[in-house]
């Protein structure tokens, strides 16, 4: 279904070409005075240099134009665009333009009856590669694995309703310096252990040597261990690289790990509504790493600079100066850069995207610069390949500070979600409308919402402060506001269907009968445009900006408006028409975003 403004840009393209202008000068835009009109055009403006015309007669020629083709339609039985009375040219040369509210109408009735309602599916299965979550394995989730997960889930959730063959990948830190120091320390608390007796030559178990909790002490413990203690890190550092050249009893003690970790990952992430098609880690890369290497220096590409190898990736257009990206260090390890172009490999083999999409803190700017740049000298990706960074800020306390908990410490993503779900089953239970029970299940969907909600409706790259009370208002720019206009609606349908009789009803949504109602159109008319142009600027928040500011026109229409009081049988049936429409898209929305809508509040 074409986007509402595409049609109206058309008109006026046809308006311009008619006049003998050129149809680039044609541009609307949405009205920045809704006081005197709905949208504008200014190419007058514009082209009065290129005509040497004053903008104003321009302009005029434009209207005059404009109204002729309207009244063409009208002639042939069709609904024009606009009336004459809409369509203006004021000093000194704007084009001030209002919908023909039958338009408007059409084109609501057109959203009710089309698919995705009037989305077109632009995606046509092409593959994209989406990479968020980055948790480290052995390693609880935290409030700083919030942002890429949320973010990172939204986006493969528009692409994938945008007809994209979305592909996320979790990209698991699973094969650094870490797996030594858990080999290390398990050796130190259980040497008994098979793994560890060099003479064993049997079958390692099954089960695992540690459960989760147990798992979630021994890094820290060894990661604080390997800094005071020289030996340790040397021992750890040893046991990194017997496991990364398949020693098999350390192989076998990663296998537990990844075995024990991938289970309350998936949990966690779970909880949150989170969920990846793959879940791969730094270890896949593994065995393109070596191929890599000669790779890079037969092509002359890569070369020893300070006992490292590395490939310059400045370009004459830098607007500063860019290191060289390193593949390998001195003492031969790989690096991240090194591990990160492995699995480029891996996924243009097994998959030949035609975008990438990463998702991390903003911080690591200039390593996926160096990366991408690696990959498209290398003639690994295509020149026209995007490969897109999205850099995240800080989510942070009232103190500006990052999030902390009250003792200073990292807190839990799963403390974090019960914390939200806590104080939404308190806010519910402030009316006591509900049972315990349901008041319990609705807390969850809501906090889920609120917590989603609060941390997209920020643009990715800002920082934010997380505001609990904030966060959880039923008022205001948040998911809870975003869910109880929802869930009105779901109210008044209900009540709409209980007292509803066998009388003259609506076949379609009609023309507007206020100011309200026709603000409500307009704003469901912008959904299609919205959600093609989040996709393509990778940017969850202006969903969140749209919702809230149909939430808004829904609520403003729903306080001047009897709906259920009307005695106009098709005038209420098409309200009731228009409303659904209101829900259909607002639910369409959040499930983009990553949350739902309960029943009732």
């Amino acid at each position: 279904m074409k986007k509402f403004l595409d049609l109206i840009a058309d008109e006026m393209k046809a308006a311009f070409a008619g006049c003998g202008y050129e149809e680039s000068y044609a541009k609307v835009v949405l009205s920045n005075r809704p006081d005197l009109c709905e949208y504008q055009c200014n190419g007058a403006m514009a082209a009065a240099k290129a005509y040497k015309k004053k903008p104003i007669d321009i302009a005029s020629d434009v209207v005059a134009k404009l109204k002729e083709q309207c009244s063409v339609r009208a002639a042939a039985g069709e609904t024009p665009v606009f009336l004459d009375e809409d369509v203006n040219a004021v000093m000194p040369g704007f084009i001030n333009l209002r919908v023909n509210s039958l338009y408007l109408a059409e084109y609501m009735e057109g959203m009710t009856q089309a698919p995705k309602l009037g989305l077109d599916e632009i995606g046509h299965g092409e593959t994209i590669i989406v990479d968020y979550g980055g948790a480290n394995v052995a390693k609880p989730l935290h409030v700083g694995h919030l942002r890429s997960a949320v973010i990172g889930e939204s986006i493969r959730r528009m692409g994938n309703f945008l007809g994209y063959h979305m592909v996320g990948d979790v990209h698991l830190g699973d094969w650094g310096l870490q797996m030594g120091l858990i080999i290390e320390e398990l050796r130190d608390r259980k040497p008994e252990l098979v793994y560890f007796d060099e003479s064993y030559t049997g079958e390692y178990p099954t089960e695992p040597p540690f459960t989760i909790s147990e798992l979630e002490d021994i890094y820290p413990t060894a990661s604080k261990k390997a800094k005071e203690d020289e030996c340790f890190k040397e021992r750890a550092q040893t046991a990194t690289f017997k496991l990364q050249n398949g020693y098999a009893p350390f192989t076998a003690i990663w296998k537990h790990i990844m075995n024990v970790s991938l289970a309350d990952l998936k949990r966690n992430y779970g909880n949150l509504d989170v969920h990846f098609d793959l879940w791969k880690g730094e270890s896949d890369a593994e065995p393109y790493i070596p191929w890599l290497i000669q790779d890079l220096q037969d092509k002359g590409l890569a070369y020893e600079s300070q006992g490292a190898l590395v490939v310059d990736i400045a370009e004459p257009t830098d607007s500063k100066e860019l290191p060289p990206c390193i593949v390998r260090k001195s003492d031969g390890a790989a690096l991240y850069a090194t591990s990160d172009l492995g699995t480029i490999l891996e996924r243009e083999k097994d998959f030949a995207p035609v975008k990438y999409i990463y998702i991390t803190d903003k911080r690591q700017e200039l390593h996926f610069t160096q990366v991408f740049r690696v990959a498209k000298k290398a003639g690994y990706v295509k020149p026209e390949t995007p490969m897109i960074h999205i850099g995240f800020g800080t989510m942070n306390g009232r103190d500006g500070k990052p999030f902390k908990t009250r003792d200073g410490g990292v807190m839990r993503l799963e403390h974090l979600i019960a914390d939200i779900d806590e104080a939404v089953y308190a806010r519910i239970m402030e009316n006591r409308t509900v049972s315990e029970d349901e008041a319990r299940e609705t807390a969850k969907v809501v906090g889920l919402a609120a917590l989603k909600y609060g941390d997209l409706s920020n643009q990715a790259a800002k920082d934010y402060v997380f505001d609990l009370e904030r966060f959880i208002s039923f008022e205001g720019n948040t998911g809870p506001y975003i869910l109880y206009t929802i869930v009105r609606i779901k109210s008044i349908l209900g009540k709409y269907l209980d007292q509803k009789q066998e009388e003259a009803e609506a076949s379609a949504v009609l023309a507007p009968s206020g100011s309200g109602e026709k603000t409500l159109m307009l704003e469901l008319a912008k959904y299609n445009e919205v959600m093609e142009n989040a996709f393509a600027e990778t940017a969850p928040h202006k969903i969140c900006q749209y919702i809230f500011d149909l939430s808004n026109a829904f609520n403003s229409f729903y306080h001047d408006t009897r709906i259920l009081a009307e005695e106009d049988k098709a005038r209420q049936a098409s309200w009731i028409r228009l409303i659904t429409l209101v829900k259909d898209v607002l639910t369409t929305c959040i499930q983009v975003l990553g949350f739902e809508a309960p029943e009732r509040m």
